[in-house]
């Protein structure tokens, strides 16, 4: 559809000079109309959480690899915004670059901020709790490792917040067999108050927890959280998997104890697995709902209303956009998410924790460029072909 209306002091008509992957250049032309949902309170069937990023002050930041400071405004603004739309926000979790330069002294911050927040407005905010703020290459002990996760878990639960039980690293590296994953959970779940919701991060995403739940095949570390689960169930909500197989996720999806939801966590099949089956569906924790959060509001308003062939139509074309945002190497899709905050003016630079701008290519981001304007999520395309043109005069394109 070719339309003229007015947007960031140009018109739609206005084309954009990109890159392509052998670096050369050819001019795009956005011409989709962008997705516009009004604001509604939460989902009704299902249960939507957006991974939400973090924004950086590049201003005030003045060792940006190793002390970020955060724009406390923009960072909440953001959560205020996909809460706006029905989402929950899962906070402090790895698309605000936790573990990747997000340290554990300022996602408690983050915590604390954003579920004071959310409970002004009854929003819907759970929070990672995890051991990382053991220091790194030390050999820890098993207890010691128990002691860091109920260490954050009591933190947040002193500000009131639910937990998501995060995958750790420290235990990963310490733990000999299956026996000790369930061990250190079964300490851990003892003592929160609250059910938690499980989580299971692929090594796609952090090499660090190959072999996470004492196998390095998933069959058999599908069974061990299995085990963990039904020998737990009651201080258990859900799980979310991050493993980008469908299959695999539906297989364990259907062998979860009555009551505890699976949360999908593949930002490659989210589109069917949210829907579902004649015997279930998903739940969703997803990152990429950070991105598209447009689509995703009104995708999972139809599917309120039961109107399937409207959900397909408008969640299936951000899969593209989400597959390429999540590509080889997939632990950079933080920075596909932030440069699209930036495109969207959700923030007025493109600048990241741990300089983590600078993990993707030129070519990457101008393809996520017109993935984002197919698929309805460039909310203003005047202003992101403005942001885009300034981005690529920094990056050499004349």
């Amino acid at each position: 559809m070719d339309r003229r209306a007015e947007a960031g002091g140009m018109t739609l008509g206005t084309s954009v000079k990109l890159v392509r992957p052998d670096g050369s250049t050819y001019n795009y032309t956005p011409c989709h109309e962008p997705l516009a949902p009004p604001q509604r309170t939460r989902f009704e069937t299902r249960i939507a959480f957006a991974a939400a990023h973090v924004v950086v002050d590049p201003l005030r930041t003045t060792e940006p690899l190793t002390h970020p400071v955060l724009d406390w405004d923009a960072t909440l603004a953001y959560r205020e915004h996909l809460w706006s739309l029905g989402f929950g926000v899962a906070e402090a979790m790895d698309t605000a670059q936790r573990g990747m330069g997000l340290d554990w002294s300022l996602a408690l911050e983050l915590i604390k901020r954003s579920t004071a927040a959310a409970k002004t407005r009854g929003a819907l905010v759970a929070s990672g709790a995890g051991t990382d703020h053991l220091p790194i290459g030390q050999p820890y002990t098993l207890q010691e490792v128990t002691n860091a996760y109920l260490e954050q878990c009591e933190a947040i639960e002193a500000v009131d917040g639910r937990i998501i039980l995060m995958a750790s690293r420290a235990l990963a590296t310490v733990a000999r067999h299956a026996e000790d994953y369930a061990a250190v959970y079964a300490s851990v779940l003892s003592q929160v108050r609250q059910p938690v919701i499980l989580h299971w991060l692929g090594p796609m995403f952090d090499s660090a927890l190959e072999g996470y739940w004492g196998s390095s095949t998933i069959p058999a570390a599908t069974e061990n959280c299995l085990s963990i689960i039904r020998a737990h169930k009651e201080k258990i909500e859900g799980i979310k998997i991050s493993l980008l197989d469908a299959k695999l996720e539906v297989n364990m999806r259907r062998q979860l104890p009555t009551g505890i939801r699976m949360y999908t966590g593949d930002d490659f099949n989210y589109d069917r697995l949210i829907l579902g089956d004649g015997q279930g569906h998903s739940d969703a924790l997803l990152g990429i709902f950070d991105a598209i959060a447009p689509a995703a509001s009104l995708a999972m308003t139809a599917l309120d209303a039961g109107d399937i062939t409207r959900y397909q139509q408008l969640l299936s074309p951000t899969v593209p956009l989400s597959r390429h945002i999540f590509a080889t190497p997939t632990q950079h899709y933080k920075t596909g998410v932030v440069f699209l905050a930036f495109l969207n003016g959700f923030q007025s630079h493109f600048r990241m924790v741990r300089g983590s701008e600078s993990a993707r290519s030129v070519a990457h981001l101008c393809e996520l460029f017109v993935l984002a304007e197919q698929a309805g999520v460039l909310r203003d395309p005047g202003l992101a072909i403005q942001r885009m043109r300034s981005f690529l005069v920094l990056a050499g394109v004349a």
